[in-house]
């Protein structure tokens, strides 16, 4: 089961988001996103930040990481910029090993969602870090998926999970929510010049509709959880004769 979930997320789906996100609307949102996220990624602190998922090949988005040990891991197959070759959904990681995660859109073609937030939260250390982007469905992208019917092309067959729904999610496994940041309000146009034209769009729809970005990144923080031992409250009767002995019954024995 695992294999074929490797094998239908994997090798042919990331590669297939790597030469998208070399086209011309893919690398003018590439752009966008390393800006934010290395801006993110900057502070996180501590010994190892990991990133799963290799969408642009070319753009190293840890390496403003102060963490001593920064490592790749590739989904599928093993390539350029990769350290780590697995599946997501089962990382070979410790429990508790890791200070920060990066998710480029690896939500966004993960199988299994749940079993992914929930490996990431089993690896992460109490205060460690996640960084995720994804597609907003709530946008001009969600408007195009849908008008394309969910084409079985990247990036329009990606699930395209809400940031509400995320945030939820990231809720009920104990994440507390630092920061959601909206990106790219122009429709994802390929012809790069009526793309430049509509640069003005950007500004536009963070002051306008700031929740209707093309892309959402969220940053959250795993919670620490006090494991306080609670003690019993004992239940004593009150005497009703404070030098009177309180009578027993034994069985057998009649007063």
């Amino acid at each position: 089961m695992k294999e074929n979930k490797l094998l239908k997320l994997g090798t042919c789906q990331q590669n297939h988001l790597q030469v998208w996100f070399e086209s011309c609307l893919g690398s003018s949102l590439a752009i966008q996103e390393e800006a934010c996220l290395q801006a993110r990624i900057a502070g996180m602190f501590g010994y190892h930040v990991v990133q799963i998922g290799l969408p642009c090949r070319n753009r190293d988005l840890l390496r403003r990481s102060p963490a001593r040990n920064r490592v790749v891991i590739g989904i599928g197959s093993a390539g350029s910029g990769v350290d780590l070759c697995a599946d997501p959904h089962y990382l070979p990681l410790d429990s508790d090993s890791v200070d920060g995660i990066v998710l480029p859109h690896t939500l966004d073609f993960s199988t299994d969602p749940h079993q992914l937030l929930r490996e990431v939260e089993r690896v992460l250390i109490p205060e460690g870090k996640i960084l995720l982007s994804g597609f907003n469905p709530w946008s001009q992208w969600g408007l195009w998926r849908l008008l394309r019917l969910r084409s079985a092309t990247i990036p329009w067959c990606g699930h395209f999970f809400s940031c509400r729904r995320v945030q939820d999610w990231f809720s009920l496994l104990g994440f507390d929510l630092e920061e959601v940041v909206y990106l790219n309000y122009r429709p994802p146009l390929r012809n790069q010049a009526i793309m430049q034209k509509l640069a003005f769009m950007e500004g536009f729809g963070q002051k306008v509709y700031p929740l209707f970005g093309g892309v959402y990144v969220i940053l959250a923080v795993k919670r620490e959880v006090a494991m306080t031992p609670i003690r019993p409250k004992w239940l004593v009767k009150k005497r009703v004769l404070p030098t009177a002995a309180e009578p027993t019954t034994r069985s057998g024995i009649q007063p």
